[in-house]
């Protein structure tokens, strides 16, 4: 762990130094005269009076270069229609350019906002480097998110444009897009006054006249084909993405120009391990933070190239169920380096094996995961399933734009431990304390905080709203921490635990369960692909928990299965985990980003209202659940 031990060493002691000589590797109009300003904390502000632009850096220095203007920046990958196609460094620069010209005949300027509602797609990715490349500030909204759910977003940021596409086809399902965002409109109070619609012929539309204006018409007919970058300051904001807050509005995580820039070019070589000739693939829509960092932006501003991959991990041409769908696509374009989720492993995992490995995945290097723990049966699973592959854990969230804790296999050689993301990454100064602030000791849960500085790359603020960003995240605890709202682990090696969301916790009879204990262990039994755990509500205990799994092919739910899983939890953790019931499922609600909806779930055994299920994948799915709860629940 030499180079890990001496490079983190540095990251904490001497930011300046550490992250000054990485900030060289990339291009400024004017260099930084400042590496950290940390007068006002929490709001830390990196590269203090440097000028750059994330568009130049992505796009315009490679496309220069012989070596790279012919490379492709994008493959896009549409399996279910069986289209595939790239855009190099140099056509992808005039694309962005006329996309740029474009938004500045609309009049749109530095500091206006545009919201994204599109298909994961080139245009998209595009349009982005084409904001960034005016200093114009863009949110994206994942395209499957509500009416309700755009039109708070539309209230607060005010956007002078919305990019929609007419439609959107996923697994044979179609989505009308611009139809939710009229519906959106007429919703919101704030009035949007231009809609700019990407028709990709999937659903005819009526345009809104004075309103609605057609993208490859207005390309087309835009006098203005070049546009040079604006030299933005290191703190002008590029993006805002929102992220649910524990109650009221969703918050607007606000990402910097050059801290962001800097973080994840040297995080796609110092953490992710890609070299030069690198074929990245972010399994996650760019409607969230992991879309966002390493589709769109980091293997761009590294010189490599990105998947825009436009389907399920499920279905194959056609709209046909093809659960190695994915690892044909990793065959196809020879990629080395992939990023997906816990969550998409266990639903991989009830299929045969087969789907996986008749693939050839010889150049597949490493598979990261993310987005919840990875418990370490799904863990030895990959491993087997995959082979030479290397499974790395990493951690982060919306909020830090890019990991926490990961193995950092581009600089060092650091053992893995199952079940654990590894170490923090660079500048990340962690602790695990208890509910006043003082650090526990080795092998104890308590509270995952970060002591500040924060690093480059994670959120400036709130936007418009600094209050809440404070009391949010620096007040939640004793200590001016930064809290991530999780429970971890810190074992005596160092390595750290994340144990999942400090409020997904059921308190039975006075005891608190973590519901991850108890996945973790159903997880490690022979006929479990995945499970999920919640508490509901019990007149006698306060909360009991309650389990639902989706059992592997091939294996039959009955008495004998149930009545081992309950022995399992009795074991493992003891009788006070006991559940309420163990239901079996075919499927887990899930977004179209692989995460369960647990609050969905909750809800149908509590007798709630489940709200909002514009996200889910397969709406099936919970109808499916809420007849399992209540033909238990609902006669007892």
């Amino acid at each position: 762990m030499t180079n890990y031990k001496k490079l983190h060493k540095l990251s904490i002691k001497n930011p300046n130094k550490f992250w000054g000589k990485i900030a060289e590797e990339l291009f400024w109009y004017k260099k930084p005269e400042k590496i950290l300003d940390d007068s006002n904390p929490p709001f830390f502000r990196w590269f203090v009076g440097g000028r750059t632009n994330l568009c130049y850096n992505a796009i315009d220095r490679w496309a220069k270069l012989d070596s790279h203007k012919d490379r492709s920046a994008y493959i896009y990958e549409n399996p279910v229609n069986g289209v595939t196609k790239s855009i190099s460094y140099s056509e992808l620069l005039i694309y962005v350019q006329n996309i740029a010209g474009l938004l500045q005949q609309l009049g749109l300027k530095k500091g206006d906002r545009v919201i994204f509602y599109l298909p994961m797609s080139i245009e998209a990715c595009a349009a982005a480097l084409a904001c960034v490349r005016l200093g114009i500030i863009h949110s994206i909204i994942f395209a499957g998110f509500s009416k309700d759910a755009i039109a708070v977003r539309i209230d607060d940021c005010k956007p002078k444009l919305i990019i929609c596409g007419d439609a959107h086809e996923r697994a044979t399902k179609i989505t009308p897009l611009k139809q939710i965002v009229d519906e959106a409109i007429e919703t919101a109070e704030f009035k949007v006054p231009k809609v700019l619609v990407v028709n990709f012929g999937i659903k005819p539309y009526s345009p809104v006249e004075g309103r609605d204006l057609d993208w490859e018409k207005e390309l087309e007919k835009c006098p203005i084909k070049e546009v040079e970058c604006v030299q933005l300051k290191s703190d002008d904001i590029s993006y805002i993405l929102y992220t649910s807050g524990t109650s009221g509005k969703p918050k607007g995580a606000v990402r910097d120009t050059a801290g962001h820039m800097v973080a994840l070019y040297y995080s796609i070589f110092s953490l992710y391990g890609c070299k030069k000739d690198s074929i990245y693939f972010a399994t996650s829509d760019i409607g969230w933070v992991v879309g966002h960092s390493y589709t769109i932006y980091a293997p761009l501003i590294a010189g490599l190239t990105s998947i825009v991959y436009d389907g399920t991990p499920l279905h194959g041409a056609g709209g046909e169920e093809n659960p190695g769908i994915w690892f044909a696509t990793m065959s196809k374009l020879k990629t080395d380096v992939v990023f997906s989720s816990p969550t998409a492993l266990r639903m991989l995992r009830k299929y045969p094996e087969e789907y996986i490995t008749k693939h050839d995945l010889s150049n597949l290097k490493y598979l990261f995961l993310a987005g919840e723990p990875l418990d370490p049966a799904t863990y030895e699973w990959a491993k087997r399933v995959l082979g030479k592959t290397q499974i790395i854990d990493n951690y982060w969230q919306t909020e830090t734009g890019w990991p926490v804790l990961c193995n950092p296999v581009g600089v060092d050689n650091i053992p893995i431990v199952p079940g654990s993301p590894t170490f923090p990454t660079w500048g990340w100064n962690l602790l695990v304390v208890d509910e006043n602030g003082k650090e526990v000791k080795h092998d104890m849960k308590g509270y995952l905080v970060a002591r500040p500085p924060t690093p480059p790359g994670f959120m400036m603020t709130l936007w418009e709203d600094d209050e809440r960003f404070v009391k949010a995240y620096y007040r939640v605890l004793p200590g001016n921490y930064y809290a991530t709202g999780d429970y971890a682990i810190k074992n005596t090696e160092g390595y750290f635990f994340v144990l999942g969301r400090a409020d997904e916790v059921i308190k039975v009879a006075a005891h608190r369960l973590g519901t991850r204990e108890i996945e973790e262990l159903l997880n490690s039994h022979k006929a479990v692909a995945e499970n999920m755990v919640i508490g509901i509500a019990d007149d006698v205990k306060g909360q009991v928990p309650i389990v639902l799994v989706v059992i592997k092919q091939g294996i039959e739910w009955n008495d004998i299965v149930k009545t081992e899983l309950r022995e399992t939890i009795r074991k493992g953790i003891g009788p006070i985990a006991t559940p309420k019931e163990i239901l079996c499922v075919s499927r887990l609600p899930k977004t179209r980003s692989g995460k369960v909806m647990r609050r969905i779930i909750k809800s149908i055994a509590e007798g709630k209202e489940i709200g909002d299920i514009s996200t889910i994948e397969d709406r099936t799915a919970v109808e499916e659940v809420r007849d399992a709860i209540y033909s238990v629940i609902k006669t007892d």
